[in-house]
C-alpha cells in the first residue's frame, strides 16, 4: 500500500451531519409509519413485547407497592431506549436496500457489530445508575410516601423531573444516531457516539423538537396502559433510522453487516 492509499484510509473521528429544518421529525414518523405497514407482523411483534415489559415493570412496582421503583424502572426503560430499538433499525435498513426483513437477518446483524454496540449499551447502563443513585438521593430529603402532602408530591417530582431531564438529555445525545451509526457503517463505539452529539449540538432545536416528540409519544403509551406501545414504539424506532440516514453522512465508511447479493445490487 502506498502512502497516498494510507493517507485516504484515515478515517475522521466523527462523521459529518447534515443542517435540517423543524419539519424533520414529522417526515420521518411519516416514514416511520410506512415502514411499520410494510412489516406489520415483525414490527406489531416487536411492539407488544415493549408493551408486555412495561405492564411487567409497572406489576413488579405495585407488588412492591413503590412509586419510586415504577419511575426508576420506567426511567430505565427510556434509557435503554436507543439499544432495545436495535431490531427495528435493523428492519428498516433492510427495507432500504430492498430486502424482504426477516427476523434471523435482524439478529444476525446485530451481531455483527455486537462488541461496540455492547460499549455503548454500557455506556447507557452506567448513565441511568448513575441517574438512581442522584434520585435516590432526591428522596430522601422528602418525608415518607405516606406521610408525603400535595405538595411535597408537587416539589418531589418537580425536582425529580428536572434531575431525570438532565439524564435523558446525556442519553438523548449518546444515541440519538449512535446504534443505527453501528448497525450500517463499519464503525467503533467511540466514532458512533461523537458523531452522534456532534449531529444533536449542530440540530440543536430540531434535536430538542424530536426528543420531547418521542417523550409524548412514549408517555401517550404509558398512559394507555402501555397498549400504545405495541404500535407507537416500533413508530418511532423505525423513524429513528430514518432520522440518521437523514441527518449523518457516513459514505467515507465500509457498509457494515451485509443483506447479500440484493443489498450490492442496489
Amino acid at each position: 500500500m502506498t502512502n497516498t492509499d494510507e493517507h485516504n484510509d484515515i478515517k475522521p473521528l466523527v462523521a459529518p451531519c447534515r443542517n435540517i429544518k423543524s419539519d424533520a421529525p414529522l417526515r420521518w414518523l411519516k416514514k416511520g409509519f410506512a415502514d411499520f405497514k410494510k412489516v406489520p407482523r415483525l414490527s406489531l411483534t416487536y411492539g407488544i413485547v415493549m408493551m408486555l415489559i412495561g405492564i411487567l415493570i409497572t406489576y413488579v412496582a405495585y407488588s412492591a407497592h413503590s412509586i419510586v421503583l415504577a419511575i426508576a424502572l420506567i426511567a430505565g426503560f427510556f434509557f435503554m431506549g436507543p439499544a432495545i430499538a436495535i431490531g427495528l433499525y435493523s428492519m428498516s435498513r433492510q427495507i432500504d436496500n430492498g430486502v424482504t426483513p426477516q427476523f434471523l437477518r435482524c439478529i444476525k446483524e446485530g451481531k455483527k457489530n455486537l462488541s461496540n454496540e455492547l460499549v455503548l449499551a454500557f455506556v447507557f447502563l452506567i448513565v441511568f445508575l448513575i441517574w438512581a443513585r442522584a434520585a435516590s438521593m432526591v428522596h430522601i430529603f422528602f418525608p415518607s410516601m405516606s406521610s408525603m402532602e400535595l405538595i411535597d408530591w408537587i416539589k418531589f417530582f418537580s425536582i425529580g423531573s428536572a434531575v431525570g431531564a438532565i439524564f435523558a438529555a446525556v442519553i438523548f445525545c449518546l444515541g440519538a444516531f449512535s446504534i443505527q451509526m453501528m448497525m450500517d457503517r463499519n464503525v467503533d463505539a467511540i466514532t458512533a457516539i461523537l458523531t452522534s452529539i456532534n449531529a444533536v449540538l449542530k440540530n440543536k432545536f430540531v434535536m430538542v423538537i424530536w426528543g420531547l416528540t418521542i417523550v409524548v409519544l412514549t408517555l401517550i403509551g404509558i398512559l394507555t396502559f402501555f397498549i400504545g406501545f405495541a404500535i407507537l414504539l416500533p413508530i418511532v424506532g423505525h423513524a429513528s433510522w430514518h432520522a440518521y440516514r437523514e441527518v449523518i453522512d457516513a459514505d467515507q465508511w465500509d457498509l457494515g453487516p451485509g443483506l447479500g447479493k440484493e443489498e450490492e445490487a442496489n
